[in-house]
């Protein structure tokens, strides 16, 4: 027996799905812009790198809480709610961050309005998302459905982070201070969360979790399999946080010397390689397997980030940024799709959240050590530790999870 589960029928429809496409859009705008501006921001108010790196700590620790409670209550909450509340925390929180002047309230608004300087919308409402997301689709198109989620993601991360650079055209064309012209990127940031809210709003009750079958919130067969994904995205989290976009973005602003604007331009273009690799990523696990997929797309990726640090020059290093780039990311929708299809429906809130959890916990621990090893050491060794941990991470999925098939991919088996 593997495990896997598939849903016996859609629970909500092509409204949900198309809100939650539009509200992580909006929340991956919010998060593209703050993850590429808020390193800079930070620099100019006159944080260290080490401060800085305990701001996007208390950030993503905040977002870890938040991912727990959501684990714990999201579905007697009610999962509208409970997105709704998400948003508002974060423009409530993004918005204190920006217009307070002491550091520790910097700190204690970055943990209350989850403040993610990953680049990367990975937050607790994406457990509430990827909760909802496969009850719209049968099984045959769920991963195409994770894949099609992750590219509105990214076209948004990849907005976003172009949308960092227009502090620095207000300050060339406008001749805006450069605090000023900061604060009116980080407020953009607040207003789009807010946007986010209303659109949670209209969720049909069809989005809420269907009744448990038993009174444990998830069975023994599935906590085993949580047990040991979440032990291996533990360590892919570790990894991740020592390479979040606002720490990648500092690396290029202080190793190469260029403008926010660039860097902005950068991940924009980053993002989009993200973008086009999740649809890919959909069309390869039909043809080699979720897992397969997940791990050998994984790796190279790694390679590429490492030599990111030989790169004699800006435009090197950004061929090699974004080659990575195209790859990285293909993990994601096989990823949610393999973790959403081995559990039950009724344990999808509890499973997506026990995984996103470790992950964001793992986040948190990185980036303070992060800033120290850039200030100490070199600016490249987080990209080292960060790249030898990943392919680590993939070696022992592949040799866990290999056999563990989801519901298609056994149909296909016991057809051939």
């Amino acid at each position: 027996m593997n495990g896997t589960h598939d849903d016996p029928s859609a629970r909500c429809g092509v409204s949900d799905r198309r809100l939650l496409y539009a509200g992580a859009f909006l929340r991956a705008l919010a998060t593209g812009l703050v993850g590429v501006q808020i390193g800079i921001f930070l620099a100019r108010r006159g944080f260290d790198v080490q401060s800085i790196g305990i701001v996007i700590g208390a950030g993503l620790s905040g977002a870890a809480g938040a991912a727990l409670l959501v684990t714990l209550f999201g579905d007697r909450l009610g999962r509208r709610r409970a997105l709704v509340g998400l948003a508002l925390l974060s423009a409530a929180g993004g918005a204190l961050a920006t217009l307070a002047d002491a550091h520790v309230v910097v700190i204690v608004a970055a943990f209350i309005g989850m403040l993610n300087g990953m680049g990367r919308d990975r937050g607790a409402a994406v457990i509430v998302d990827q909760a909802i997301l496969p009850g719209t689709v049968d099984a045959s198109a769920r991963t195409t459905a994770f894949a099609w989620y992750g590219v509105l993601q990214d076209i948004g991360h990849a907005l976003g982070a172009l949308l960092a650079g227009v502090p620095s055209l207000l300050e060339w064309v406008a001749d805006v201070d450069e605090i000023a012209a900061g604060r009116a990127g980080m407020l953009g940031y607040c207003a789009i969360s807010l946007a986010t809210a209303a659109l949670y709003f209209r969720l049909s009750p069809g989005s809420e979790a269907p009744e448990q079958r038993s009174s444990q919130p998830i069975s023994p067969e599935s906590r085993r399999i949580l047990w040991r994904i979440s032990a291996l995205f533990a360590l892919d989290g570790v990894a991740g946080g020592f390479l979040t976009a606002a720490l990648l973005s500092f690396f290029f602003f202080e190793r190469f010397g260029v403008s926010a604007l660039a860097v902005g331009a950068l991940f924009f273009a980053a993002r989009v390689a993200n973008a086009g690799s999740h649809l890919a990523a959909a069309w390869l696990a039909k043809r080699i397997g979720l897992v397969n997929t997940m791990v050998f797309t994984h790796v190279p990726s790694s390679l590429l980030l490492a030599s990111v640090a030989f790169a004699p020059s800006f435009p090197v290093a950004a061929l090699l940024f974004l080659l990575r780039e195209g790859l990285v990311e293909m993990d994601v929708p096989t990823r949610q799709s393999y973790v959403m299809a081995v559990v039950r429906p009724e344990e999808r809130t509890v499973a997506a959240g026990v995984t996103q959890l470790v992950r964001l916990g793992s986040w948190a621990v990185a980036p303070a050590f992060a800033g120290v090893l850039m200030r100490g050491s070199s600016l490249a060794t987080p990209l080292f530790i960060g790249a030898a941990m990943k392919i680590a991470y993939d070696v022992l999925l592949y040799a866990a999870f290999r056999r563990v098939k989801p519901p298609e991919e056994e149909r296909d088996t016991s057809r051939a």
